[in-house]
């Protein structure tokens, strides 16, 4: 849903390439914006997700157009003016919204320059631009500031200005301290959640009991909120309780709640067993594709043996630290929606889809909300927020979900299923390597589709139907097959994928999407097979990969880590994970260092990642140290519970996660690189659960093949 996404579903646009998003916002205006107050505006259409990516964008803009970084202020992104970029997803946001505006920047310094040689009677080239200055050698100045309003941007970028070439950079690849951290480091109002417009009224969501209820009667509830200053709002089965305070709506919500009449629906499926999700899987009907195959090295070459083993993932919530929150306005003629959306433009098009509404009647505004990544609740909750406004007219409303609508009403990470065969010659080097990956599609976010993919407008009395998740085209980074493709050069190898044509738990993209469980199944497969060959876990990749920049990452987080000589206490194991991110991103290797206990607790991560050309080192080392923390709690913790009507873990007791105290060291080391940026948000996930997994092998000599890591799926295995 990207931009990588638009293009390999809708084509490239008309005219000469341009990169990044430029290419379908082409012109000079929607990116930047010069003022004769001395500072120049940037227009980004990617949103700050607590990734850092306004820092590393400001750092471009002002290295292009040699500022400092206070002389650069970047917009929210808001359907009113910024640039359409789609989704701000899959590690990609440099890529396109970087690459752009380091053409808009390029170009833009270009006419000033023009501009300024025009007005001092000189040529271009003998003007230098410093800190929003243009300075001739002879003294003579102008500047952006003074320029501001004599040169236009409203003009499509030409591409044919060359950008600053790295060897000049002075910003770009030094670290910058952060835009978005000091107001969250002080408690400032900062996130949506701290937005109060005036007259405001809050609202708290009536859940159905379970995906396959439906509202019977409200009447008790609505007559129970009756002089409580409160009052209930209900469309079909769509149900909140409004009052003029959050705890207040709260207090409204508790009453109602339980006099609500809820009864469940012929058409519903029972959910199925949780604790069989793999033979539920393959009961499944599937679409079936071949991912990708190269097939044209095994002919003659003995066979020794063939191994096989299947490993799975369950449904993973996003558990969202601060609960997802919108407010919306709607005046009778404008709707208008602060929300913490990843991707603005498409919630618009699914909230005119939902109210019969214009999109240019629509804007969308972002705000950032605490903990707020993947496909969660954010969008959902801007509809809540709509509906209502929709109700109260001239009303600002505000919707904040509870933790248990996080939990238990948010898409889920599909639960997969993943088998692996190999066959093998005599040294244990594999000779042809076949990937089935079995799963429920990963996308299902707005924007696409005919009609909306947001949860309350399935509820509604004129309701739309549930949309069924599809996976990304593999140009776009695929879906459930992201990172099926293995990144060693084995002679012969196949990918195959199965997306599940039922759907009983909504799915939706979580962070990596597909790598988790394809990367967490190759890596530890790797292992098996290494140790069935009798040789070193390292040495067997090493053996098996000639790209001189994964083997450069391998063999860098192996060295700082010991690896695999370190002399480690009792109970403790090292563990090795490796992956190409899409096979087309970063490059990431971690060596994870555990300790067996009652549970299984990471101690140390040591990563190595390339990401080529760094725009600021520690927002990279922050990403990477991010992914991986993330794929600890993952690894080791995390797992959507359910029954067969309902979801039964939407609490912190229910769905645990890492807590602070279980945090692991991690050390990140960035591999010096001259080559095109690469995303760094994502890389680190899924070969940080392959080397938990590994380092649990290697602890206990047991092998668990379905996350997560709890002691009682190893005590299951033990002998």
């Amino acid at each position: 849903m990207n931009m990588a996404y638009v293009s390999a579903t809708e084509g490239q646009s008309a005219g000469p390439p341009l990169p990044g998003s430029m290419q379908r916002n082409r012109r000079l205006c929607q990116w930047l914006r010069f003022s004769v107050q001395g500072h120049v505006e940037v227009l980004s259409g990617k949103v700050e997700l607590g990734q850092g990516i306004l820092t590393a964008l400001a750092q471009i803009v002002a290295e292009e157009l040699d500022l400092r970084l206070d002389q650069v202020r970047m917009i929210p992104a808001s359907t009113a003016a910024s640039p359409d970029e789609a989704v701000t997803s899959g590690s990609l946001s440099v890529q396109e919204s970087g690459a752009a505006l380091r053409c808009a920047g390029a170009e833009a310094r270009h006419l000033f320059l023009e501009a300024a040689a025009a007005l001092l009677h000189c040529a271009p080239a003998e003007l230098r631009t410093a800190d929003g200055d243009i300075v001739h050698a002879d003294g003579r100045r102008s500047s952006y500031w003074a320029l501001a309003d004599a040169v236009d941007l409203d003009r499509e970028a030409s591409g044919l200005v060359a950008p600053k070439d790295g060897s000049a950079y002075r910003l770009v690849g030094q670290a910058a301290a952060r835009l978005d951290l000091p107001a969250k480091v002080f408690g400032l109002p900062h996130f949506i959640h701290d937005i109060t417009l005036p007259g405001m009224r809050h609202a708290r969501m009536l859940r159905p009991p379970g995906p396959g209820a439906r509202l019977a009667s409200s009447t008790a509830a609505a007559a129970a909120l009756e002089g409580r200053q409160a009052q209930l709002v209900c469309d079909g089965s769509l149900a909140a309780a409004v009052a003029a305070s959050q705890h207040l709506a709260e207090r409204a919500a508790a009453l109602a709640a339980p006099l609500l009449a809820w009864q469940a629906s012929p058409a519903a499926a029972p959910l199925p067993g949780q604790h069989d999700l793999a033979g539920w899987m393959r009961r499944q009907p599937a679409q079936s594709a071949l991912i990708a195959a190269s097939e044209n090295g095994t002919a003659g070459a003995p066979v020794a043996a063939t191994r096989s083993a299947s490993y799975g993932k369950p449904y993973i919530a996003h558990a969202s630290v601060a609960p997802s929150c919108a407010l919306a306005l709607w005046d009778g003629v404008r709707l208008t929606v602060w929300t913490h959306s990843q991707g603005i433009y498409n919630l618009r098009k699914d909230l005119a889809l939902a109210f019969s509404l214009r999109p240019d009647d629509i804007t969308v505004q972002h705000a950032q909300g605490a903990g707020c990544y993947g496909h969660n609740g954010a969008d959902d909750v801007a509809y809540d927020a709509a509906w209502l406004a929709r109700t109260l007219p001239g009303v600002p409303v505000r919707v904040q979900w509870s933790r248990a609508d996080e939990l238990a009403w948010s898409p889920f990470g599909p639960a997969m299923l993943v088998d692996l065969e190999a066959d093998v010659d005599a040294s244990g080097a594999v000779l042809d390597w076949r990937h089935s990956v079995r799963s429920n599609g990963h996308s299902n976010r707005p924007g696409r589709a005919a009609t909306p993919a947001l949860l309350g407008s399935f509820h509604t009395a004129q309701s739309f139907p549930p949309l069924l998740a599809v996976n990304a085209p593999l140009a776009a980074g695929g879906g459930a097959e992201r990172n099926a493709q293995p990144c060693y050069d084995f002679p012969s190898w196949r990918a195959t994928g199965h997306r599940l044509l039922t759907m009983p738990l909504r799915t939706s993209a979580l962070r990596a999407l597909g790598a988790l469980a394809n990367v967490f199944a190759i890596e530890s497969f790797m292992d098996e097979l290494a140790l069935a060959a009798g040789r070193d876990a390292l040495e067997y990749r090493l053996a098996q990969c000639s790209d001189p920049r994964a083997r450069a990452v391998l063999e860098d987080a192996a060295r700082r880590a010991g690896w695999p000589g370190a002399q480690l206490p009792p109970e403790r194991g090292l563990g090795i994970g490796f992956a190409r991110y899409k096979n087309t991103g970063a490059w990431c290797a971690v060596v994870a260092e555990i300790e067996a206990g009652q549970e299984i607790r990471a101690v140390r991560l040591t990563i190595s990642v390339d990401v080529g050309t760094v725009i600021n080192p520690d927002g990279v080392i922050s990403q990477i140290e991010g992914g991986a923390i993330q794929a600890c709690s993952w690894a080791l913790k995390e797992e959507v519970a359910f029954n067969g009507e309902r979801i039964t873990s939407d609490s912190w007791d229910t769905y645990p996660i890492l807590r602070f105290s279980e945090v692991p060291a991690v050390d990140v080391a960035i591999m010096p690189s001259a080559a095109p940026s690469l995303g760094a948000g994502e890389a680190a996930l899924g070969p940080t659960a392959a080397a938990l997994g590994n380092a649990v092998a290697r602890a206990l000599g047991v092998r668990v093949r379905a996350l997560p890591l709890t002691a009682q799926r190893i005590t299951q295995l033990l002998p």
